[in-house]
């Protein structure tokens, strides 16, 4: 009796995903022979939503292992959205049924991050057989040591980090690089230690903007001419961590600011009397070939799950525990982040060797 396996994958592209798309193929190919089917859908839950996939051939997988983005396409469909009739008229979870129904799939695999787990917990629940594989740069899924994307991300971030610094050396400046992490600082805290950073604002330490220009100034008496300042795009002071999100972009809106980054540009600029500059990355940190530990960790994810597959285990996500790649059930980990504990090691660690947070 042939299987026949549905893909997508949803919300903020990043590499890892082709690679593990091929992982579950292949794997899927090992086990079944020609007693497969895969199923492409197209732009993630809205491809689910509105009918647009196509059955997909083993040629379709080769060569992509080392290739960012993903061969699927992809898109934000928020969960808050899901059971929203908009103007459309369209009830999405019911498209997503009835779609899932008419391809005739035995199990659907969801590429993605929170919202993706999120939505994909809903569709079990609804009594599709689901099977979620966690991707994502900020690595804040809850239940796993590391997401696909990751470390990737970490790596193009740091030689972000790595080339501002020689910059900076010559012009003897400031530089703030925003790191993305809307929630979680895992990037930012990863790529500052690894770049050398001398400060590092994530939004699970709130900071006062005279801690940062102390710890500056600090390096000035030191003879540092320069300084590397890494922080996160969700970052926020200990008057903001007090705030609810709302009334956080009211009060920035209120001063004209548009990220926290700028707020430190200025502070330092006019404040300290600094020459300083804001970097943004952005859309870099998503971008390009996955890393080695990247193509690994998604090969490894993908024949994981390959083997839920044949295991007709649904439900569940993948993940990495103690080096043990493993599974959650759905339902324990959706809606569910993973933070960076304050007093975690690698905190402790950026400290011990001078790294300040702003705290």
């Amino acid at each position: 009796m042939k299987k026949r396996v549905g893909i997508l994958t949803s919300g903020g592209d990043c590499p890892g995903l082709n690679a593990t798309i091929r992982g579950v193929a292949k794997a899927l190919y090992h086990r079944f022979g020609d007693d497969v089917e895969i199923i492409g859908i197209v732009a993630g839950y809205h491809g689910l939503i509105h009918g647009e996939y196509h059955m997909m051939k083993p040629s379709d997988f080769s060569g992509i292992l080392n290739v960012g983005g993903t061969i699927l396409g992809t898109a934000r469909t928020p969960y808050s959205k899901m059971k929203v009739i908009e103007d459309d008229k369209i009830d999405k979870v019911q498209n997503m049924i009835t779609n899932y129904k008419k391809m005739k799939l035995d199990c659907l695999l969801t590429l993605g991050g929170n919202g993706t787990h999120k939505t994909s917990n809903l569709l079990a629940e609804q009594g599709l057989n689901i099977i979620g594989l966690p991707k994502t740069i900020d690595n804040d899924i809850f239940g796993t040591d590391v997401t696909f994307g990751f470390h990737s991300a970490v790596n193009t971030a740091t030689d972000v980090i790595d080339r501002l610094h020689t910059t900076a050396t010559s012009h003897k400046r400031v530089m703030v690089v925003e790191i993305m992490g809307n929630k979680a600082g895992w990037l930012t805290l990863y790529s500052g230690i690894a770049g050398g950073a001398d400060v590092i604002i994530i939004p699970e330490i709130p900071f006062t903007l005279d801690k940062i220009l102390a710890a500056v100034e600090r390096r000035i008496g030191r003879k540092k001419g320069f300084s590397v300042i890494a922080v996160a795009e969700g970052a926020m002071d200990k008057k903001e961590a007090k705030m609810k999100k709302k009334e956080r972009l009211a009060y920035r809106a209120e001063n004209g600011e548009s990220t926290v980054t700028n707020r430190i540009v200025r502070y330092l600029a006019e404040k300290g009397e600094l020459d300083c500059r804001a970097v943004v990355p952005g859309h870099f940190l998503r971008g390009g070939p996955p890393s080695a530990y990247d193509r690994v960790l998604s090969s490894q994810f993908g024949a994981y799950a390959a083997g839920l597959v044949a295991q007709e285990k649904y439900g569940v996500t993948v993940a990495l525990k103690n080096n043990q790649v493993c599974d959650n059930p759905l339902k324990e980990i959706a809606g569910k982040t993973k933070f960076v504990d304050p007093n975690d090691q690698l905190i402790a660690t950026a400290r011990d060797v001078g790294t300040a947070f702003g705290d």
